[in-house]
């Protein structure tokens, strides 16, 4: 059996847990720096007296940064390893975020938050990829969500952050300082996790691979046979490579899916506190609200996780998404307190949903040897559209206000709806059963 075979093959143990876990605590992170922009932003509006577009540029440069880094560490992840460069990526943000509490002024502000945005774009689709690499088939899209789902672990601890210490005396401060935990993190990240096998064997280093799959197996741990189900090459890989071996069409649709996804997400949950604010809520009960709003995530990655190893990836991503549009629509006229928190929670729920289909889907669309390109790529298209998006929410608001960005925000939830038609759907199938990325366009499957 090929060690691809092996991993597929495996049931699941407290190993995948060290796995999912080591590598979801740093996703958690992640999402709490984020997260805590948007509270951090709304109470600098006010200490620093920033007007509208120095605000969207704070948020926006982070998402440049992001964009840059999901596509340098997609390619050096395919290069060097997964857990090198996740280590590598906690380090950097984790460091620049820290840093950020001791600024003075909005330059240095701007250029820390790019550094961060490297950090935090380079580690997003190289965690997926890592996690989806491990995961035995039959439940590795459950597994990628599960992953995905310490993104509302991390959002909600922003939230909290943001109620309890943002609004005190240089709480902003306190909120960056608490984000230089990945600093500290990624060293156990370097030394507590392993290498993936299916990136060692594309490399040739099979005995490596071996011994990593051995300790998974425990007690049915196979003799090792020099057998890899891809082709060890010494020429790079690069982006052209995506759109090669029949794999054009999938990665133009998972293109389009995460710019429309990327755009409203970003556009409307970096806003959120700000607008509320907007509608004369004081600082802390639009902070209160965006923490309730925030706990819907949870749910919605469970549900999500139930349903794509059920529906499939498209289906459950289409439907999410369709509901995401809908939730867009209801929030943009919501008036009343119940109003927003209801729909807001709708909104919460099925976007976050749909972004744990999204993640699972995006490396599995692609073999080994390009995998984390793939999802960098994609990553990449999708930050550059959230860099967009903090700069037209305040347009829009003072153009038409909450239902005319809203509406917008839905159109784009119903056109990736469509867009996530165009992806293949691999429930179940091994991540061998790929078409080569070396422009033969045929399927590479293990022997049975």
């Amino acid at each position: 059996m090929t060690i691809s075979a092996r991993l597929d093959d495996l049931p699941l143990s407290c190993r995948h847990g060290r796995v999912i876990g080591g590598s979801g605590i740093g996703w958690a992170l992640d999402a709490m720096d984020v997260g805590l922009i948007s509270f951090i932003i709304a109470a600098l509006a006010s200490e620093w007296a920033l007007d509208d577009t120095t605000q969207s540029l704070i948020a926006s440069v982070g998402f440049v940064g992001m964009a840059v880094g999901a596509s340098v560490g997609g390619l050096v992840a395919d290069r060097l390893g997964r857990r090198q460069v996740f280590a590598i990526t906690l380090l950097v943000y984790g460091v620049a975020t820290g840093a950020s509490a001791l600024v003075g002024g909005v330059g240095m502000l701007l250029v820390l938050r790019f550094i961060v945005g490297l950090g935090l774009g380079s580690e997003l689709p190289v965690a997926s990829t890592y996690v989806s690499e491990f995961a035995p088939a039959r439940i590795r899209g459950r597994l990628v969500v599960i992953l995905e789902a310490f993104w509302a672990v991390g959002w909600t601890a922003s939230a909290v952050i943001g109620y309890f210490v943002v609004p005190l005396e240089n709480g902003w401060r306190w909120a960056f300082a608490i984000g230089a935990v990945p600093a500290l993190y990624a060293l156990a990240v370097r030394w507590g996790l392993p290498e993936s096998p299916r990136w060692l064997a594309s490399k040739g280093r099979l005995a490596e691979a071996d011994r990593i799959v051995r300790q998974f197996e425990g007690d049915r741990a196979r003799p090792l046979q020099q057998v890899s189900d891809v082709q060890p090459s010494g020429r790079r890989v690069g982006v052209a490579d995506l759109f090669r071996g029949g794999l054009a069409r999938r990665t133009a649709a998972l293109w389009a899916v995460w710019a429309f996804v990327n755009f409203s997400y970003y556009g409307a949950f970096i806003w959120i506190p700000s607008i509320l604010v907007s509608q004369g809520f004081d600082l802390v009960r639009s902070f209160g609200y965006t923490l309730i709003i925030t706990l819907a995530q949870l749910p919605g990655y469970a549900m999500a996780a139930w349903l794509i190893e059920v529906w499939g990836r498209r289906a459950t991503l289409s439907v999410f998404l369709v509901g995401s549009a809908i939730s867009a629509m209801l929030f943009g006229t919501a008036g009343e307190v119940w109003q927003i928190l209801l729909y807001g929670c709708l909104l919460s729920f099925f976007n976050l949903g749909a972004w744990g289909a999204l993640y699972a889907v995006s490396p599995e669309l692609y073999p080994t040897l390009v995998r984390a390109t793939g999802a960098g790529a994609a990553a990449t298209v999708g930050r550059i559209a959230s860099i967009v998006a903090p700069l037209f929410t305040p347009w829009a608001l003072s153009l038409g206000g909450a239902p005319l960005v809203f509406t917008v925000f839905a159109i784009c939830f119903a056109a990736a709806a469509a867009s996530a038609w165009g992806l293949s759907d691999l429930k179940g199938r091994s991540l061998s059963d790929e078409p080569a990325a070396t422009g033969t366009g045929g399927p590479v499957r293990p022997p049975r």
